[in-house]
């Protein structure tokens, strides 16, 4: 199984009184809350925790995409993902978004990533998400309802220019170009690999199935609340034709490890509570505006248990039934490991991403269940799925790397 380590980049300093005073912390949240000297600090303490990351051994690290929201301070992965392509060796760099119908034209997100698969030397996993309605349709003014068509335009005209040898002209609905013909080009041939981060889209789920990409849940909720998402995908692939291989499924997971459950409970109370208190905050007129969801994927929803951030709008939970819910998984670094084992096999997950880093946390906490998960979690959990199937979504040079050092 492959583990990697991601980040959210969280604004660390919202308010106490956050919820009784604002409405939300996406779209519209209080400009005069951000402290650009405190994001300073911050930006360099979170690209060293990645490079920690990576440096104790996980196998990747993963960046988002995130617009006008105070818990994901990045607009742009892409200009975090070359830091780390110069700050690291080895790991894999998952850039887990650029949400493709926010370019005109698209071609930009083809040339950021070949630059970043070339000063990685080929360590580039492409994350396409459709994006959230708060960062697409209100942050960035796009129409709900031809989202989704304009993405598709996009994922199609990038994946040509990363593989087509020969300058093209693109007659789409939404790019019109005469001369497609990038430079650079990724060194991953025909292209990095491909992962889509969901919150289960059935038309997601079936693309996903059909090109062969990974379907990767990201949930802040849990494996519950996951376990029909997951499920409703590997239905999909069935209806495909597509084999059970984890390795084309990802799940995201909160984790916190200390050295005793005790002093998880302690130390963690207080970073969950702040993130499922005020870096959920958001204003549910944000969350559904009508064309983005189409009517299958509405009816699908309807049989699944709520996970949307708008359930958090009337009252946090606290961290008790944070635990309860399963939202983190918390505690001594054997309980951490069985309980991720379990979760990994039920949901048939091959890429594991946890978030190690959430709400409030310090650098110095984070470090610390950092090193813990990698010296005592991850050998726990790394063979899980290991000589059973083989993983065709890791970046190529890894992959070479790998099979050099079993030879």
């Amino acid at each position: 199984m492959k583990l990697l380590w991601f980040h959210l980049m969280p604004y660390t300093d919202l308010p106490e009184d956050f919820r009784d005073k604002h409405a939300s912390v996406w779209v519209d949240i209080d400009s005069r809350l951000f402290d650009p000297q405190r994001a300073h600090t911050l930006y360099n303490d979170f690209i060293d925790e990645l490079e920690y990351a990576a440096e104790v051994g996980f196998d990747g690290v993963c960046v988002n995409e995130h617009h006008a929201n105070g818990y994901g301070l990045m607009p742009s992965p892409n200009l975090i993902a070359p830091a780390l392509a110069r700050g690291t060796k080895d790991a894999a760099l998952c850039v887990m978004g650029n949400s493709l119908a926010l370019y005109n034209p698209p071609l930009r997100i083809a040339e950021e990533m070949a630059m970043i698969d070339c000063i990685s030397g080929g360590r580039l996993i492409a994350g396409f998400p459709l994006g959230t309605p708060m960062d697409t349709t209100f942050a960035y003014g796009q129409n709900p309802s031809t989202l989704r068509e304009k993405y598709d335009e996009a994922r199609r005209l990038i994946l040509r220019a990363w593989s087509e040898p020969d300058p093209f002209a693109f007659n789409g609905r939404f790019t019109k170009l005469r001369y497609v013909n990038i430079w650079p080009r990724p060194i991953q041939r025909p292209h990095p690999p491909i992962w889509i981060p969901g919150g289960g889209a059935l038309e997601t789920w079936a693309m996903c199935a059909r090109e062969s990409y990974v379907f990767a849940a990201l949930s802040y909720f849990g494996f519950e609340a996951s376990r029909s998402v997951l499920g409703g995908y590997w239905q999909e692939m069935e209806r495909h034709g597509r084999s059970r291989n984890p390795y084309q499924a990802g799940y995201l997971q909160f984790v916190g490890v200390a050295e005793t459950h005790a002093e998880a409970m302690k130390l963690y109370r207080e970073p969950a509570e702040y993130f499922y208190g005020r870096c959920l905050r958001v204003d549910p007129r944000y969350t559904s505006p009508p064309g983005y969801t189409t009517e299958s994927s509405v009816r699908a929803a309807a049989t699944r248990p709520m996970q949307g951030v708008a359930q958090f709008q009337d009252r946090a939970p606290d961290f008790e039934q944070i635990l309860e819910r399963g939202y983190i998984v918390a505690g001594e670094p054997d309980e951490v490991a069985a309980r991720l084992r379990q979760i990994a096999t039920d949901l048939n997950i091959g890429q594991l991403m946890l978030l190690l880093q959430f709400g409030n946390m310090g650098k110095p906490l984070a470090r610390y269940s950092t090193r813990l998960f990698a010296e005592r979690v991850m050998p726990q959990i790394a063979d899980l799925f290991e000589n059973q199937w083989e993983d065709h979504w890791w970046p190529q040079r890894l992959k070479k790397q790998a099979a050099t050092a079993v030879a």
